[in-house]
């Protein structure tokens, strides 16, 4: 923050003496006869900015919130990936990893998801029902090679889930930097000074204009806000992905399949 202050200081000092040793060395003919032109400069460059970086912070928070959602399909691939591989597993172990998966799912859209909507974070307790998931998968030994396949499965499954809850958990934290806002807002308001600054008649219409301009830069900036906080606001992530994943599991897994000669 107070490297960019720093910036723009020295960059309006050193217009102000770019102006000032011009205005010495050019020739009278080029001087104007009154500063009108200055404001005009001066607003062009601010509306030419301000919907710049408009376009710019928008872009990228649509493109973040995009990620953010194909990062919570990919977890749920995960987990039904990891339930289809555990079929052809003896039947305990079976119903202890569904019992897990089950639970992990479920804490994601009851518990987690509230806590990501609330404070932009993951829930401790539902990354620690991730971890008993695997050990229960990685505690399985077996000389059976469909076991062993299935484990593998599993676990390969799981890795998935693991590193997509990783790119979730940023997804949450992650918001437009600082220097951005301010420019936004500081464009923002030099926006609709327009009006005052350029000796604008208050009139009927121009009072409507200003109300409508007004409204679409406070719109501009809610969306933005809204779309920063992918888990959250009127454009929050929805958990159709989770959900999904849920109406997958069985309410319950038989017992082991055993074949009689």
């Amino acid at each position: 923050m107070s490297q960019e202050l720093i910036v723009g200081i020295i960059a309006a000092v050193i217009a102000v003496a770019v102006l000032v040793i011009g205005d010495r060395v050019r020739p009278k003919s080029w001087r104007q006869t009154s500063d009108e032109s200055s404001s005009h400069l001066a607003l062009d460059l601010a509306k030419t900015i301000f919907t710049a970086v408009l376009a710019f912070v928008f872009v990228a928070c649509w493109n973040q919130n995009q990620n953010a959602y194909n990062h919570t399909i990919t977890e749920s691939k995960g987990l039904v990936d990891t339930y289809l591989a555990i079929h052809t597993m003896p039947g305990p172990e079976q119903q202890r990893i569904h019992e897990k998966l089950r639970a992990y799912t479920d804490s994601v859209l009851k518990d987690e998801w509230p806590v990501m909507e609330r404070e932009s974070r993951l829930n401790a307790s539902t990354g620690k029902l991730l971890d008993e998931l695997r050990d229960t998968v990685v505690s399985i030994r077996s000389q059976d090679p469909t076991v062993a396949e299935a484990r593998t499965r599993a676990l390969a499954g799981i890795d998935r889930v693991t590193q997509a809850r990783h790119d979730r958990a940023i997804d949450a934290a992650r918001s437009v930097p600082q220097f951005l806002y301010i420019a936004l807002c500081f464009g923002a308001v030099l926006v609709l000074l327009n009006p005052v600054l350029t000796g604008m008649l208050v009139t009927r219409r121009s009072l409507a204009m200003t109300a409508l301009l007004g409204i679409v830069i406070g719109s501009a900036l809610l969306a933005i806000h809204d779309l920063e906080r992918p888990f959250s606001g009127v454009l929050g992530i929805p958990i159709d992905a989770f959900t999904y994943a849920q109406s997958q599991y069985e309410p319950s897994i038989p017992g082991p399949v055993t074949h009689n000669e």
